[in-house]
């Protein structure tokens, strides 16, 4: 009876240990494709310009809202500095597991992760600014983000959205299903909101790696 109850933890042990070499030869595996993918993102997506947006000095509080794993809040976290914070929020778990582990890698100390809910990404008070970067079109319910950015951010803090133009002649299904949404629903959201819009470009990208058009729109709390 010993030697089974022996072979039977044995078992159970060699099976542990293949699972998590499995998940961590996937995981290394996950971050090293990553590191590519940005690289190739960093060729089309104007990262230099959509941070200039914002507006931030060191020592800044910004929101990467929906960050999934930190392609921008790593870039951010470096802008505001030691003095600073990054708050990377997302609904998801797994990109926020992965943002960790990158931002503990690189020592970037000053990343902040939060785990939001669908209409809520509790975010904290005496924010400077918010960046909403190819996320807008996932919102279930937008109004209920943006009353939430709204008093979590300063007198004259900046909301920058930039994200994916629909196709011509889509409709509002095929927007849904592509991930895309126009920059008019946005704006008239942003405006609801109460923000006042400082710029808009519906051009900001003319064509990434899929062919598809970017618009960024900055808006500020009065």
């Amino acid at each position: 009876m010993n030697y089974r109850l022996k072979l039977l933890a044995f078992l159970i042990l060699a099976l542990a240990v293949g699972v998590i070499s499995d998940l961590g030869y996937s995981a290394l595996n996950t971050l090293s494709r990553l590191n590519v993918v940005e690289a190739e993102r960093d060729q089309w997506q104007r990262p230099g310009d959509v941070i200039q947006a914002l507006d931030l000095m060191p020592g800044n509080t910004v929101v990467d809202l929906g960050c999934g794993s930190g392609y921008f809040t790593l870039k951010l976290s470096g802008r505001v500095g030691a003095g600073g914070r990054v708050i990377a929020e997302d609904i998801r778990r797994l990109p926020l597991a992965f943002l960790w582990y990158r931002a503990a890698s690189r020592h970037q100390s000053n990343v902040r992760i939060v785990h939001g809910d669908a209409n809520d990404p509790h975010l904290p008070a005496r924010v400077n600014a918010v960046l909403i970067a190819n996320t807008y079109h996932e919102f279930t319910d937008s109004h209920a983000i943006l009353a939430h950015v709204y008093p979590s951010l300063v007198s004259g803090g900046r909301l920058v959205v930039v994200d994916r133009a629909p196709r011509p002649g889509s409709n509002p299904a095929a927007q849904f299903s592509e991930h895309e949404i126009s920059a008019d629903q946005v704006e008239n959201e942003i405006r609801q909101a109460r923000f006042a819009i400082v710029s808009r470009q519906d051009r900001f990208i003319e064509n990434d790696p899929g062919g598809e058009r970017w618009w960024l729109v900055v808006a500020r709390k009065p």
